[in-house]
């Protein structure tokens, strides 16, 4: 069993940034590929942004050249700088071990207009 555990979430005002992280609880997340997903109320999850065991990324079109996605295998984390933030980027994010399945608990990301 492998614990992902968001944190970085917050309230920030549009144009603000900030920046989440995912720490895995086990040693095997450099082989993972993972990704943050985000759900709003009322819509389903989406995609946010993935990053291959190689570091090979992929960005959902609604936040290409605002968000980054990274990681620091060495510390087994994920991270998510989030700039330009709008208010439709409001939501919980979750962290995501595309490879083996295992979702975080989600950190509440609010943007206020």
């Amino acid at each position: 069993q492998v614990q992902l555990v968001e944190s970085g979430g917050g309230v920030v005002q549009a144009g603000g940034s900030l920046r989440l992280s995912c720490a895995a609880s086990r040693s095997i997340f450099r082989i993972n590929a993972m990704g943050w997903y985000r759900q709003a109320p009322g819509k389903q999850r989406e995609l946010v942004a993935t990053i291959t065991n190689t570091g090979s990324t992929n960005y959902a079109d609604s936040v290409k050249g605002r968000f980054t996605i990274s990681r620091d295998n060495a510390k087994n984390t994920m991270y998510l700088q989030m700039n330009s933030l709008k208010p439709e980027d409001t939501a919980v994010y979750y962290c995501h071990s595309i490879t083996f399945g295992y979702w975080g608990q989600g950190t509440q990301v609010t943007v206020s207009s």
